[in-house]
């Protein structure tokens, strides 16, 4: 079955009014609301909507922004080649994107330039100068743009949307987002500098991070380490296994049963069924306090944990482990499987920060988010996070995350988080590492952000 094939004035009402989605009732609605336009406006007025407002690759939307984008100039004084190549971005304005995939670009720019003559807008002689020296876009790979974080914030806001009265006429916002560039800047040299130092010595290819103020706020994103290699944002959209960054729930959790940061817990061998677990390193070291174990990741007292918390009925426990991960923020579904309490279930790195953020916040959930307000084009508010978005929702008695605190905090002072200690500033956090250290992770809090990275 082929797709595709809409009319602009179909386009345009999927931009203005729809969204993406692949369904007979979209295409209905779509050819609906298309003829509702063609009566109401004329055939310039629809084409100028659409060339206003149709994304073209670069966090640019419209013909004119694109041009400043791609060129340094407005669209009005583009020449035959730089405008051949911007009309071939409406096809599919990532993949043709110059500044992504610059031949592929010239060549789709080519396609426009031969459908002008086919159909005699222009000669061959006209379009010759064109073909000889075609465009080339002003150079961005050192603008740093925060394109992951834009890709994220414009997911945020297009769900936000659909929540606004259907009353609403309005459908061009201008959007506050909680980016803070000099924060964005840093957290992107710290990942591509320590790829470039460490990437081949641990295998590393890729890293993500997110940084977030502790009441959700998203201050900095890095989805991967090149946007122009890959624009698939591996802090929201991969799914990869926490290893011992997942222990604060199964901790949190035994805490809530009664235990206490001193309780002593034994690292002995356990099996549940065939499956026995093994500590980093080998080896076991006896009875020790609940702190100590966390301080070091100790798998079979994480594992014997969740038999505790169970009243002895380990899949028990590990339901309850599973309902405080998923109340402090986790979304991804945890399969229930023995090894669950040491990070073998998958989770994404914004999930995971934002559930490690109810620590700091004293037991109370929080959601990442990245706009802040929302206003019409004329300046009205129509929506503002701290009025209109989700409020904190208590999950964790207070004591319970004081007490992860203080373990935490052990975590970074003494224990495998040594190298996130920060001078003079207190820290808490969690690594973690999966088998053959396919993902490395950090996740950590002050008392201003909460921070988490994959490297993989």
């Amino acid at each position: 079955m082929r797709q595709g094939g809409s009319s602009i004035t179909q386009q345009l009402a999927k931009n203005l009014f729809l969204t993406n989605e692949r369904t007979i009732e979209r295409k209905i609605n779509e050819a609906f609301l298309a003829l509702w336009l063609e009566s109401r406006l004329t055939k310039n007025e629809i084409l100028k909507l659409y060339l206003d407002r149709a994304y073209m690759g670069g966090g640019a939307f419209g013909v004119d922004a694109a041009a400043q984008y791609y060129f340094n100039k407005s669209a009005k004084d583009v020449d035959l080649a730089e405008a051949a190549m911007l009309a071939g971005l409406f096809k599919a304005p990532t993949k043709f994107s110059p500044n992504v995939n610059l031949p592929a670009a010239r060549a789709r720019a080519n396609v426009v330039l031969d459908n002008l003559v086919d159909t005699g807008f222009m000669t061959e002689g006209q379009v010759f100068g064109a073909r000889r020296h075609p465009a080339t876009p002003v150079d961005r790979r050192d603008d740093h743009a925060p394109n992951y974080y834009l890709d994220y914030a414009f997911d945020e806001i297009k769900k936000l949307v659909e929540t606004f009265p259907k009353s609403m006429t309005e459908r061009v916002f201008v959007v506050r987002t909680a980016l803070d560039t000099n924060l964005q800047r840093a957290a992107d040299a710290a990942v591509e500098n320590a790829l470039r130092q460490y990437g081949d010595e641990y295998n590393a290819h890729q890293a993500d991070a997110v940084l977030m103020d502790v009441d959700g706020s998203v201050r900095a994103m890095v989805g991967g380490r090149d946007y122009g290699a890959s624009q698939f944002n591996r802090a929201t959209d991969a799914m990869r296994q926490p290893g011992s960054s997942f222990k604060p729930y199964v901790y949190a959790t035994a805490l809530e049963k009664g235990l206490k940061p001193t309780s002593i817990v034994v690292d002995a061998p356990i099996c549940l069924g065939n499956w026995c677990p093994h500590n980093y390193g080998g080896g076991f070291r006896g009875a020790m306090p609940l702190i100590t174990a966390l301080t070091h990741a100790i798998n079979t007292v994480a594992v014997r944990l969740s038999v505790i918390i169970g009243d002895g009925n380990p899949k028990l426990g590990r339901a309850r482990i599973i309902k405080t991960a998923h109340d402090m923020g986790i979304t991804t579904p945890l399969p229930d499987t023995p090894s669950l309490p040491i990070g073998a279930d998958a989770v994404t790195l914004i999930e995971h920060v934002g559930a490690y953020a109810t620590f700091p916040n004293l037991g109370m959930k929080v959601a990442p988010h990245a706009i802040l307000e929302v206003r019409t084009g004329d300046g009205n508010v129509v929506w503002r996070y701290d009025r209109d978005g989700p409020k904190p929702k208590r999950v964790l008695p207070e004591h319970v995350a004081l007490d992860m605190i203080k373990m935490m905090n052990s975590v970074v002072e003494n224990g495998t988080g040594r190298r996130a200690r920060l001078d003079g500033i207190v820290a808490a956090g969690k690594t973690g590492t999966t088998n053959m250290s396919r993902d490395a992770w950090f996740m950590g809090y002050t008392g201003n952000f909460v921070c988490g990275l994959w490297f993989g």
